[in-house]
């Protein structure tokens, strides 16, 4: 599945949009993270771990995101965004979502 942040797929031509495709996940923080995380914020420094939980949650977006493309029966997906929010204290949803497009032949 080719992912393209623009509304058009370079070298290749839109034959149908498909409609908007979505994929999310929400990931909480656990307490072990937390007092690590408290502890590096008072030394400074990139905090690790809520570095790999939101790539991997943006991970599991994009993988949820395709599998709807595939079951529409898309060749690719263009205007690819992502979105996030706090949904409670401690966990977040990160949204990927897109237009689902087939390709001319």
């Amino acid at each position: 599945m080719k992912l393209y942040t623009t509304d058009e797929a370079v070298g290749q031509e839109i034959e149908s949009s498909l409609g908007m495709v979505r994929g999310n996940t929400i990931r909480a923080r656990g307490f072990g993270r937390d007092i690590l995380a408290g502890l590096r914020n008072l030394i400074g420094g990139e905090i690790k771990d809520y570095t790999e939980m939101l790539s991997d949650a943006r991970d599991e977006a994009i993988y949820r995101m395709e599998k709807e493309a595939e079951e529409v029966g898309a060749d690719g997906i263009v205007e690819v965004r992502f979105t996030t929010s706090q949904t409670m204290g401690g966990a977040a949803e990160i949204l990927a979502y897109g237009t689902a497009v087939k390709f001319e032949q």
